[in-house]
């Protein structure tokens, strides 16, 4: 009896974790979201909150975690390498962490970009003038160029053609700004891409560009979009983040302001939530160049066919950069 109930204790002991209901931690976290069909609504993910943690465990480089949430009831951080700038989802139980401050952190290549972007202050405004235009991280420190898609909210369909037509063995990067309604209005566009991912033809970055994009014509800059009246910063920031994790993608630590217009308030938030601000050294449509290590801004959704004409000029003359590279490698 003795002898049994000793090997029944160790075959308990040497279980794998699973069987105790641990979290399978070797195993990475992807959050079930079908490529085809509807999309999955933001609601599966619950309490998002904005965190900074250092966060450690024995076969894994040392994360920094901004968020922390729930998806279909499992605890998840959203965690950045602090150093290459790229971002995960990870199960909150295989890690050990603790609360940490920008100060100590400040030496991170991550939060030296947050906090150093966050005070570019853009392009030079008259006297007096109380917002910013294209404020941000507009350049790289070397060569090639850095690719960026708009996807502003639009009654017209996504450029499919232009995204093909970059396609490359092992993943084009492009970092797509990709706002909320543009998601919910283009559900088939959305899914496209995530396939065009999926299956290493492009390698999307997905850049917050807000979640409902306010624009009024008309209005003056200093009060529109997201300086318009009676915006939600917090809702503006997170309901993307909500919507991209709910249907299996993982938002990156950039931010780009639609219109490229922001103030102080804005940016501040911006900064708060751990997120680069991403302007454009080159918005072809406007600024028909791009030298070397550029943020070079086009507009596939269907908004702006005048800027891809420009790329694709410059791309078959030879005058745009090489080679395409991805956006977590500018700041």
């Amino acid at each position: 009896m003795k002898k049994n109930l000793c090997f029944a204790l160790a075959v308990w002991l040497l279980a794998p974790s699973g069987a105790s209901g641990a979290p399978d931690c070797a195993a990475p976290v992807s959050v079930a979201a079908p490529l085809e069909g509807p999309l999955q609504p933001a609601s599966r993910v619950k309490d998002l909150r904005v965190t900074l943690r250092d966060c450690r465990r024995q076969d894994r480089a040392e994360v920094l975690a901004i968020r922390t949430l729930s998806v279909d009831g499992e605890d998840l951080l959203l965690a950045v390498d602090p150093e290459k700038l790229t971002t995960r989802l990870e199960r909150a139980a295989c890690w050990t962490c603790a609360p940490t401050t920008p100060d100590a952190q400040s030496q991170t290549r991550f939060l030296r970009a947050v906090q150093g972007y966050s005070n570019a202050p853009g392009k030079k405004l008259p006297a007096g003038a109380t917002w910013f235009d294209n404020a941000g991280l507009i350049h790289g420190r070397s060569g090639g160029a850095f690719l960026t898609g708009d996807l502003c909210p639009s009654h017209r369909p996504l450029d499919r053609a232009f995204l093909t037509s970059l396609e490359g063995g092992g993943g084009t990067p492009i970092a797509l700004a990709i706002s909320g309604l543009w998601i919910r209005q283009h559900a088939d566009d959305f899914l496209w891409l995530r396939r065009e991912k999926a299956e290493k033809r492009l390698d999307i970055a997905f850049v917050n560009h807000s979640d409902r994009h306010p624009y009024r014509p008309g209005l003056p800059d200093a009060h529109n979009y997201l300086l318009m009246r009676g915006v939600d910063m917090r809702q503006e920031i997170f309901e993307v983040e909500r919507l991209l994790i709910a249907n299996g993608e993982v938002p990156s630590v950039f931010f780009r302001f639609p219109g490229l217009i922001s103030d102080r308030a804005t940016m501040d938030a911006v900064r708060d939530a751990f997120l680069i601000p991403l302007g454009a050294q080159s918005w072809l449509a406007l600024t028909p160049v791009a030298p070397p290590a550029a943020v070079v801004l086009v507009h596939p959704n269907g908004n702006e066919p005048f800027g891809l004409k420009v790329f694709e000029h410059l791309r078959h003359a030879g005058r745009l950069p090489a080679p395409y590279r991805p956006i977590s490698e500018a700041p």
